[in-house]
């Protein structure tokens, strides 16, 4: 008895594939379709049930494909929302996204998702089976969605948030594109200059047989060195580039170093913070409003801000609520946030209305931060040109300068 159960079990927990069949139908005429099963033998099944002679049966391939990205977990989050309020039960909603998308690792995501939950699983559980794009705080809010009966609600929370911070990171991410291309731009073309236009201008020097302003013969050193050692600038500025982020992915040490750094940074430091707070009171209040208790809240807020500074003040903060501390003295004593944000999360825990107040804190840091992405471009635009006016037109002033000198001679 006990092994037939067993064996039921098994039989349930087949994780189901899509194939792709071809056949006739009773008339004779060729037909094709899709169908989920547990195998080829069971599509053959079911098909001759219905009265098809069946062809061909083949397994539909759903790997390669772009990896899925933070944009398609949000997409997948509204598309959820939207289907749910309108009444579509969960399963068909999950077949609707899946099959709709144009992404074949996103299908083969939810795919899995759907057969977890049709396994019996909770929704929240089979979230929780894909760390790797549901973090803790995706599967906690799901999970106090189904519990409380308002998973829709939570889903349209959670797409609105993730968009929030997409948009948010977005921002970021322009802000800084600008400068470090422009400097990529400058490097090589000063590097050509060096390797291959400046030779030829010594040649033609070095017939003259006079002595070089001072200028001239530094920038010829410098082609000199670049000439006979560029394999090895190229080798170390690329293997340093690489090195750097490969330590950075696996040294904790270094990504604190380095989000420390940036917080202080000239210029990108306050456009940085701003956005981290951002991040930081929106995840809390979207934890807070589904109904999280704040120390569990907590737990999430930290690592969803981005920044190890952070991470640790929210662990301090955590700490400090759980002993009876109130939210606005632990976030004082972390010595991190400025006053607005401390006062009006002060306001909020008096009203009792802590969510609206941090949803109203994260929407003025929003602003902040498309503000300061304006002003740094408009600043940078100029900045930059400077830069490269003094660097390309130092070293063609420097080549110049003999001829100039010949000229007066003549």
């Amino acid at each position: 008895m006990a092994t037939a159960a067993a064996g039921a079990l098994r039989r349930d927990v087949v994780k189901e594939s899509i194939f792709v069949w071809e056949g006739r139908d009773r008339t004779g005429k060729k037909i094709k379709g899709e169908m989920r099963a547990g195998g080829s033998a069971v599509v053959n099944a079911t098909l001759r049930r219905q009265g098809i002679n069946v062809t061909r049966v083949r397994k539909q391939r759903l790997g390669g494909g772009k990896r899925v990205t933070e944009k398609d977990i949000a997409l997948f989050t509204r598309q959820m929302a939207t289907m749910m309020k309108a009444g579509v039960p969960l399963l068909q909603a999950f077949d609707i996204v899946a099959k709709g998308h144009s992404n074949p690792r996103v299908t083969k995501l939810l795919l899995d998702i759907k057969s977890d939950v049709e396994t019996g699983s909770s929704l929240a559980a089979a979230f929780r089976k894909q760390p790797l794009y549901f973090d803790t705080l995706f599967c906690n809010l799901v999970q106090a969605g189904e519990q409380a009966g308002i998973l829709e609600t939570l889903l349209d929370r959670l797409a609105t948030y993730k968009e929030k911070i997409l948009a948010i990171k977005s921002k970021i991410k322009s802000a800084m594109f600008y400068p470090v291309a422009v400097i990529v731009v400058a490097f090589v073309i000063t590097a050509v200059i060096m390797i291959f236009v400046i030779p030829a201008f010594k040649q033609v020097f070095v017939s003259f047989g006079a002595d070089l302003p001072a200028p001239t013969l530094v920038v010829m050193g410098m082609s000199d060195f670049f000439v006979e050692y560029w394999y090895l600038i190229f080798g170390v500025l690329i293997g340093g580039i690489w090195g750097f982020f490969a330590l950075w992915k696996r040294s904790q040490a270094v990504q604190i170093a380095m989000d420390r750094w940036l917080l202080k940074m000239p210029l990108f430091g306050e456009l940085v913070k701003k956005s981290v707070i951002a991040r930081w009171t929106r995840t809390l209040s979207t934890m807070f409003a589904a109904g999280v208790p704040l120390v569990e809240a907590l737990d999430s807020v930290g690592g969803a801000s981005g920044n190890y500074v952070y991470v640790i003040a929210t662990k301090q903060i955590q700490q400090e609520v759980s002993t009876g501390t109130s939210l606005t003295t632990a976030m004082q004593n972390a010595n991190v946030f400025p006053n607005m944000v401390v006062q009006m999360t002060s306001i909020g825990e008096e009203s009792g209305a802590l969510d609206n107040m941090l949803s109203k804190v994260a929407d003025f840091y929003d602003q902040e931060v498309d503000d300061a992405v304006e002003a740094l471009s408009s600043l940078m635009e100029p900045l930059i040109m400077v830069v490269l006016g003094v660097l390309i037109g130092g070293m063609v002033v420097a080549m110049y300068l003999p001829i100039f000198k010949l000229g007066q001679v003549v």
